[in-house]
């Protein structure tokens, strides 16, 4: 990994619902710690590219005072790979791809985001096609995860 970290990119397979989470989630922590980091997401597909995020896991993530403000879905592009310091997959499908479109030179910078949790689970499960426990169940995940990835950052 980086010496500093200043750039994070969350990637999921549309940036539909749990990359735009965790960015907004990860902002807002990141505010609080008064981290000056970049933040952004992106899907490995284009599906949704320009539409906002999933209404479902905005009314799940403001609910609890998190904003979406300014996050529409684009596609990962090859200069995100150079350009940002930390590419943070939310499940292996996702973690393979961006494996398999980075340059070799970059490998190092992709990393499960389960890896900063505590919880036992790999992978941030996609709520797309669930219910609102669903939405709820991945902001608990991204919640835990992204504060041991603050934790991570800062003890660089």
């Amino acid at each position: 990994m980086a010496e500093t970290i200043r750039s994070v990119l969350f990637v999921c397979l549309g940036n539909i619902c749990r990359s735009p989470s965790a960015e907004a989630v990860f902002r807002h922590k990141a505010d609080q710690q008064r981290l000056f980091i970049e933040i952004d997401s992106a899907g490995t597909q284009g599906y949704h590219t320009g539409s906002p995020p999933d209404e479902r896991s905005v009314a799940a993530g403001q609910s609890r005072g998190y904003s979406f403000e300014g996050i529409t879905c684009r596609k990962v592009t090859k200069q995100d790979f150079e350009y940002f310091d930390l590419i943070i997959a939310m499940d292996e499908v996702n973690l393979r791809h961006l494996q398999s479109e980075s340059p070799d030179d970059y490998h190092h910078k992709i990393h499960m985001f389960m890896s900063f949790s505590s919880f036992e689970e790999e992978t941030v499960p996609d709520p797309y096609y669930g219910g609102k426990k669903g939405f709820e169940y991945v902001l608990d995940l991204i919640e835990d995860a992204s504060d041991g990835l603050i934790k991570h950052i800062t003890s660089k």
